[in-house]
């Protein structure tokens, strides 16, 4: 089973995953689509608050940060990783339980970037949101580095993530039942 949608004007195939017994979500996988990175990141920078860094958690919002930062002209941008490495010091630290993974998770941010950060307009962006929870320890992060976040982004908001007032998305992707259809 998949969910066909037009994302960023490309169209793809989203193969539905189980999450539990009556939930399933379309899988979206930007890693190795160059065509969509593009052309999310241009569609997102085209509704994107001003800011002076943008940040993105460890591992499927890389590429599109990455992306954003080169065609906006960024030197920088910030990466929340899973895991400590050796080069990073002075390391904050937030707790994450997303609806994509089966235990919970820590992200971490070198104290190097959180200089960098304190006091400036940090873009938090994301592949998908859709419990928030993500979000939510980005935002620990960027708080406990000093920054003013200036502004929430995704490429698809899932579930109850499209309702949220804050949130700045290009499309939205339904949650599924078990038999494809899509949950009223």
């Amino acid at each position: 089973m998949h969910h066909t949608m037009t994302i960023a004007g490309l169209e793809r195939n989203l193969p539905l995953c189980r999450v539990t017994d009556d939930l399933y979500i379309g899988a979206f996988v930007i890693f190795g689509d160059a065509p969509l990175t593009v052309a999310c990141a241009a569609e997102l920078l085209k509704k994107a608050p001003e800011y002076d860094y943008l940040i993105t958690a460890e591992a499927k919002g890389i590429p599109l940060a990455h992306e954003m930062a080169r065609q906006h002209g960024d030197a920088d941008y910030f990466i929340a990783r899973k895991h400590t490495k050796l080069y990073m010091t002075s390391v904050f630290e937030s707790s994450v339980r997303s609806i994509t993974t089966d235990a919970e998770q820590h992200l971490y941010l070198d104290g190097k970037d959180a200089e960098k950060m304190k006091g400036k307009k940090i873009l938090i962006v994301d592949d998908v949101i859709s419990t928030g929870e993500s979000l939510r320890a980005l935002e620990v992060l960027v708080e406990k580095a000093g920054g003013i976040i200036c502004g929430r982004m995704a490429i698809l908001a899932e579930g109850d993530a499209q309702t949220r007032p804050d949130l700045i998305y290009l499309e939205k992707l339904p949650v599924f039942n078990a038999d494809g259809s899509i949950k009223g």
